[in-house]
């Protein structure tokens, strides 16, 4: 059974700092590429960042130079580093994990919130 458990979400004021970590279990997770999403109110899921099995990794616009991916394979964890948060960063933070190989494999977590707030 494939099982995404994200953490590390909270209230944090603007221009401060969270450390999200979503750990993995079920999937040989050095294969798989893992992405961060988030979901504001009202809105729709958008992409936050993604890293490769290899460690490549790609950002949305909103958040390059502010947010950092990275991934530890011996410990099956993804982490999303944020820093100078903005209160339009307030979302609910989902952990994915993408493999391919002729057929889609996808996997969420169940999320994590994120509030900005002064």
């Amino acid at each position: 059974q494939v099982q995404l458990v994200e953490s590390g979400g909270g209230l944090v004021q603007p221009g401060g700092s969270l450390r999200l970590s979503c750990a993995a279990s079920g999937i040989i997770f050095s294969t798989y590429a893992m992405n961060w999403y988030r979901q504001a109110p009202g809105k729709r899921r958008e992409f936050v960042a993604r890293i490769s099995g290899r460690g490549t990794t790609n950002y949305a616009d909103s958040v390059k130079g502010r947010f950092t991916i990275s991934r530890d394979n011996a410990k099956n964890t993804v982490y999303l580093q944020m820093n100078s948060l903005k209160p339009e960063d307030t979302a609910v933070y989902y952990c994915n994990a993408f493999y391919y190989d002729g057929s889609n494999y996808e996997y969420w977590g169940q999320g994590t919130q994120v509030t900005v707030s002064s």
